[in-house]
């Protein structure tokens, strides 16, 4: 038993001895090794220049830093850190002065201090201490006391403009933007004019194909489309009569068809066709092949039939004769496509073709008639029209739906009130009225001689002065007081232009009119309208299936 308690004792205190010795050994070991890295940072700054700053890797680069820091000179720091100062002022100061030019501040109060600051920052940056030069207490004591106060004054003054000048530059940036917008809008807007211009006055496809397969079935079967024999009803003044001047086959097919199926009496009405000659075989082979129904009659004629219409008594044919008028529209066409659109579309030949002008010669066309109702080929018929003969027009020779409302479409967008003439005979502000359907009394107009005042006007404006180009300004000048103004329901217009057109207007309408470039058999017919008009072709006539008319 006494054994092994002193075994127990003595497995104690060996147990004691152990640890404390290891502590002991671990504390020599530390201790040991903070001599080793102070004698290595000893000798390592003994080998440096008094103020080298440049700091040593590995584990010591804290304390070396440290070191170095408590070498310093206190004073080279502050004058550092002053030097900073003013300069990052003084940068300031410049960037606001700067942007209160960009703004055309210059005789602003606050860009005046605004530089005056800066010169001050200028001035101090040359002051001995601040440009190397050694520097005495009270000497920097003095420049610290002003470097201060400038920036002070520098920051009050950054503090009460950077709202004012932030909110300022947002306005200019803004208005950089607004501008470089409108000139990329005004720039798309002239290209698509343009392009619109070329796709309404370009001859689509399908109606080539039309055309052409209609001579072709004329010249291939002469036989069978003779002229048919003379009509008198053409000629009977107790019959309702239209003139439609088109070289549109289709179109013209759509007009005379819509005003057949709505009327009342169809046998009492009498269409008289003129076209060109190029079109005369094909406009005559379609109402060969797709007769009028119910009994209308129809006569088809081309332009050159009327012989009186020569150029010794036409102006516009005189005009297409001069030099002068070839050169403005066959000329240069590439080129001023591209500068104007407003120019290209009167530099449009059937501005001055014949076909377009012939509805100032309507008396002498057919001589034996009292009234005729003048349709554009881009109109539709949605009733019976018959009573457009029944209204009294008060002694006036042209009955149609005037067009003005507050200050637009009057006299003055028509015509060159700048020219002495045209002022004194006309009233800028009288109403304008729309061409496309107007019913027309022959006989008042023989007696007013309107077709000498077109003349008159037309020879005047063979240099285009009086107005641009046209039918409506010599129109509105032949007319001038000697129109009646109708309901605005006989005559609808805008469904070639305006998308904002009423369907209630439409419906009530007694004509719609596709005036404007999205005309109704071109693909860039506005969809909300375009089936008014396709309602009235002819789809089981085999030719307008076989050209594709994606109607």
């Amino acid at each position: 038993m006494a054994v092994a308690f002193r075994g127990g004792c003595n497995g104690v205190g060996s147990g004691l001895r152990s640890f404390f010795s290891y502590r002991i050994f671990i504390s020599a070991l530390f201790s040991f090794l903070f001599l080793a890295t102070f004698s290595v940072f000893l000798n390592s700054s003994r080998h440096q220049p008094p103020h080298d700053h440049t700091l040593p890797s590995g584990g010591n680069a804290y304390m070396q830093r440290t070191f170095l820091a408590l070498q310093s000179d206190p004073l080279k720091t502050r004058l550092d850190m002053i030097h900073k100062q003013a300069t990052d002022h003084l940068t300031l100061v410049n960037a606001y002065a700067a942007y209160a030019r960009k703004l055309k501040l210059d005789a602003s109060k606050q860009l005046k201090l605004f530089e005056d600051l800066a010169i001050n920052f200028s001035d101090l940056q040359s002051k001995p201490g601040l440009n190397g030069n050694a520097l005495e207490e009270d000497a920097f004591r003095l420049l610290e006391k002003e470097v201060k106060d400038k920036v002070k004054t520098a920051r009050m003054m950054i503090v009460e403009s950077k709202e004012s000048y932030d909110t300022q530059l947002k306005i200019q940036k803004l208005r950089d933007t607004i501008f470089a917008v409108q000139e990329q809008l005004a720039k798309a807007k002239k290209s698509g004019a343009v392009a619109s211009l070329i796709s309404a006055k370009s001859v689509p496809k399908s109606l080539n194909c039309l055309a052409m397969r209609l001579v072709g079935e004329r010249i291939n079967n002469p036989e069978k489309y003779k002229d048919a024999p003379f009509d008198s009803a053409v000629e009977d003044p107790s019959l309702y009569h239209y003139a439609i001047f088109s070289d549109n086959v289709i179109a013209v097919s759509v007009v005379v068809r819509s005003v057949v199926m709505n009327a009342e009496e169809p046998w009492k009405h009498v269409f008289h066709v003129v076209t060109d000659r190029m079109n005369l075989a094909a406009m005559k082979g379609w109402f060969k092949m797709r007769p009028l129904d119910r009994g209308a009659h129809i006569e088809i004629k081309s332009v050159d039939e009327f012989k009186f219409l020569n150029s010794s008594y036409a102006p516009v044919l005189k005009q297409l004769e001069s030099a002068k008028l070839q050169k403005f529209y066959f000329e240069n066409q590439a080129e001023n496509a591209t500068k104007d659109a407003h120019s290209l579309k009167f530099k449009n030949p059937k501005y001055l073709s014949m076909l377009n002008h012939l509805r100032f010669y309507l008396p002498e066309m057919y001589p034996k008639l009292n009234k005729i109702l003048f349709l554009d080929d881009d109109v539709v018929v949605q009733k019976d029209v018959t009573g457009l003969w029944k209204i009294n027009l008060d002694g006036k020779v042209n009955g149609a739906v005037e067009t003005c409302f507050g200050s637009f479409h009057r006299y003055g967008q028509y015509l060159n009130f700048t020219h002495p003439l045209i002022k004194e005979s006309f009233n800028p502000n009288a109403c304008a009225w729309a061409f496309g359907m107007n019913i027309f009394d022959l006989n008042a107009w023989r007696r007013e001689k309107c077709t000498d005042q077109y003349h008159y006007w037309q020879n005047l404006n063979e240099n285009r002065t009086l107005w641009e180009l046209g039918t409506l300004p010599p129109g509105l000048m032949a007319f001038y007081s000697k129109t009646k103004s109708l309901d605005k329901s006989w005559h609808v217009l805008g469904l070639g232009y305006n998308p904002g057109v009423s369907m209630d207007e439409i419906k009530k309408a007694a004509v719609i009119h596709y005036n404007g470039n999205m005309k109704p058999w071109l693909d860039i017919a506005m969809n909300q309208y375009k089936s008014l008009w396709t309602k009235y072709v002819d789809n089981e006539m085999e030719f307008v299936q076989m050209c594709n008319f994606g109607l």
